[in-house]
């Protein structure tokens, strides 16, 4: 999934500055792996990627090819956690470089989640939530 809308797109360059792609786990984990910059303008695709795995069991996002991500995209992950939660499942994080760790260390958001320096090492943790 990408940011922008394709063939004809005035914004042709903005179909590059985020990606979401989604791959199984383990059974019951699905990763979503995000590259680019999560703003405002390209948070969709990871609002939908979300959506749409709100029954897994758990989600690690794998923020490791994340260079930038705003309070739009700090909020897609709270609501996604919130609606996990209330299914019985996780949503975890994984790989923050030093510029989006920042900013989840100033806001606080670093608390409420659990933050894994990689996948694997997220993928290690069968902790229940």
């Amino acid at each position: 999934m990408e940011a922008g809308s394709g063939a004809g797109d005035q914004s042709a360059p903005e179909a590059h500055r985020f990606l979401v792609e989604s791959r199984p786990g383990a059974p019951g984990v699905v990763v979503l792996s995000l590259s680019g910059e999560l703003d405002h303008d390209t948070a969709q695709p990871l609002q939908d990627a979300l959506e749409e795995h709100d029954t897994a069991g758990r989600v690690v996002v794998d923020c490791a090819g994340l260079r930038f991500c705003d309070s739009t995209g700090l909020n897609v992950l709270l609501r996604a956690r919130l609606r996990l939660r209330d299914t019985g499942g996780h949503l975890d994080l994984a790989g923050l470089g030093p510029p989006v760790d920042r900013m989840f260390e100033i806001t606080g958001a670093r608390t409420v989640f659990r933050v894994y320096d990689d996948v694997a090492d997220a993928l290690a943790d069968r902790r229940p939530g």
